[in-house]
């Protein structure tokens, strides 16, 4: 029998993270005067300075933000292997018009962009950056009562895998031998910051760079038909997890089973308290239903 895939496609922004609703006072206002409104605001400020600082100076986005794609190897058929280890991004001449030439330019810097990826923060920022960045991880973890960490635990539960092994399709490492996992995430921001978002709250050893997406120009329909075209088979299913409209109304018109995240701390989907297991539920009620409406058909003839 092949091996059963599911794929857990996640939304980021109120979903694995939080930090529009810090910036906005809206997480804190749901607690009703129990949480102070001024720290979460400061410390979504703090996280939307640390994320585009590095996004500037380690990740092109000064270069490239008007260029967005929705994923980093949409290019890759202008990228033509050129060895990058002494190439001067800063006087190559990238620029508008997106021709030809300066495709090729720009999926130079996304095979960069990826390659950082793929080595973490870490080795990208300095000591004391990295204390600081540890520092604001546990503070903001802290202050949204482990949403943070039990959002990444998901994803790790989810992969079927220990942290460090890459949740790809063709891995062989799955804790499951009937069973592969993959978590993909598609976002509606911008494609670069959704990556060193992913670096900075430490979920990039279970979201691989191929495997995030931007909805921003073409929309979560069209993302999620990509997906299921690249992860399509018989024995493959899909799980959307966000808290979003436009998600939702994208898993419906796929007939994909969908779970809505709430951060309101009365939610029955939130961080803490989702986990794989909850996920599994939704997978099987969708799936075994289809199932059993198919051989019930069968069963006529």
């Amino acid at each position: 029998m092949d091996q059963r895939v599911d794929v857990y496609i996640w939304d980021m922004d109120e979903t694995l993270i939080l930090l529009k609703s810090l910036l906005n006072g809206a997480y804190a206002g749901a607690f009703n005067g129990l949480k102070d409104v001024e720290h979460g605001v400061k410390i979504g400020k703090l996280w939307e300075n640390h994320i585009l600082q590095a996004c500037d100076t380690h990740f092109f986005y000064e270069q490239i933000e008007s260029f967005n794609q929705p994923y980093l190897d949409f290019l890759n058929q202008y990228d033509d292997g050129k060895d990058l280890s002494g190439y001067n991004f800063s006087q190559d001449g990238f620029g508008p018009p997106l021709d030809a030439l300066n495709k090729c330019k720009l999926a130079y810097r996304h095979r960069v962009i990826a390659e950082k990826y793929r080595k973490g923060l870490h080795n990208i920022l300095n000591q004391d950056l990295v204390k600081l960045w540890d520092s604001l991880y546990d503070l903001t973890d802290t202050y949204t009562e482990k949403w943070l960490s039990s959002a990444r635990a998901c994803l790790e539960q989810c992969a079927g895998q220990k942290a460090d092994i890459d949740p790809s399709i063709n891995s062989d490492n799955a804790g499951d031998a009937k069973f592969e996992h993959v978590n993909v995430l598609v976002t509606s921001g911008p494609l670069v910051p959704s990556l060193v978002k992913c670096l900075f709250f430490r979920l990039n050893n279970m979201l691989t760079c191929n495997n995030v997406y931007s909805s921003l120009e073409v929309g979560k329909l069209q993302c999620f038909m990509w997906i299921k075209e690249r992860f399509k088979g018989p024995n493959v299913r899909f799980c959307v997890i966000g808290d979003g409209w436009e998600e939702c109304e994208a898993a419906q018109a796929m007939g994909l089973p969908f779970v809505q995240i709430d951060y309101q701390p009365t939610s029955h989907h939130r961080f803490p308290g989702l986990n794989s297991g909850v996920l599994r539920h939704y997978f099987s009620v969708v799936y075994e239903a289809d199932e059993d409406s198919q051989n019930a058909g069968e069963s006529q003839y």
